[in-house]
């Protein structure tokens, strides 16, 4: 008997067979993986959800706007943001914000050229907005408020009679100032930030400004030298925006049911109370 083919032949049946083995343990892995469920870009194309950027939720804005969004070091922060993020980890993603011409968010035009998949900026739903775009429910009432030094004498619009109010273009507030100054008589002086604004009435430059109650609160509160001398019920409610088509509604109905669910749960008042110091009225 020759023993030494005989062996050679054993090690090699025994080398083939670790090899289908080691095959097999490679498929095996391989269905594991692509049967469970991939990132962000996996989760939006089974919500059929088609994105800027497949592992991102870009969202557009126009900065600042304190405490909705606004640059805190290199990171953009706020209210808007944390309600976003509910959409953004749902689909597995991470949030991107683009800063942009806040007219570009709420005439479509940044959807409608791929630049962003949400607008956010504390936009106040309107009739107009909501034939140029998809827009979610609403997940904040707002109004208007007027901003003054906090020696300044004015204590309604009817006291600026003659003088300068500082407004944001393309905003609500610029809306209803030019309404208010076609009766009262002051002069409208349109800014193009936030900051800008409020930042020129403690200049002396304007007299008084006219924005949002959220803002300006949050402004006096770090500016003791101002104050909201002011409000008006114009009865706002802010919602999110998207394309008007394509998956714009489908990104609306999906943060729509994030948005109940986190009323339900609490989770909208923490965040709320995060941004704003109370929890939201009832």
């Amino acid at each position: 008997m020759n023993i030494v083919p005989t062996l050679r032949k054993r090690r090699v049946m025994a080398a083939a067979a670790s090899v289908a083995v080691f095959a097999l343990v490679l498929s095996a892995c391989g269905s594991d993986e692509s049967s469970s469920g991939g990132g962000g870009e996996d989760k939006a194309a089974a919500a059929g959800i088609t994105l800027v950027k497949s592992d991102k939720l870009t969202v557009c804005t126009h900065l600042p706007y304190k405490p909705f969004q606004y640059k805190d070091g290199t990171k953009v922060v706020g209210f808007d943001v944390d309600l976003l993020d509910l959409l953004a980890k749902d689909l597995g993603l991470e949030q991107e914000v683009v800063n942009i011409e806040w007219a570009q968010v709420t005439s479509g035009a940044a959807f409608q050229a791929k630049k962003c998949d949400m607008g956010m900026g504390a936009m106040t739903i309107t009739p107009a907005r909501q034939a140029a775009i998809s827009i979610t429910a609403p997940y904040m009432d707002a109004t208007q408020v007027l901003l003054v030094k906090k020696d300044a004498p004015y204590k309604s619009l009817e006291d600026l009679k003659g003088k300068k109010v500082g407004v944001q273009a393309d905003t609500t507030g610029k809306d209803f100032a030019d309404e208010q100054a076609k009766k009262i008589g002051f002069e409208v002086i349109v800014f193009n930030d936030l900051a800008l604004q409020e930042n020129n009435v403690k200049s002396g430059r304007v007299d008084a400004a006219i924005n949002d109650n959220g803002v300006l609160y949050d402004f006096v509160k770090a500016n003791p030298d101002t104050a909201v001398a002011a409000e008006f019920n114009t009865g706002e409610q802010y919602g999110f925006g998207a394309l008007k088509d394509g998956s714009g509604p489908k990104l609306v109905e999906k943060f729509n049911t994030l948005l109940t669910s986190a009323k339900s749960d609490g989770k909208y008042n923490e965040i709320y109370k995060k941004w704003f110091g109370v929890e939201p009225k009832k």
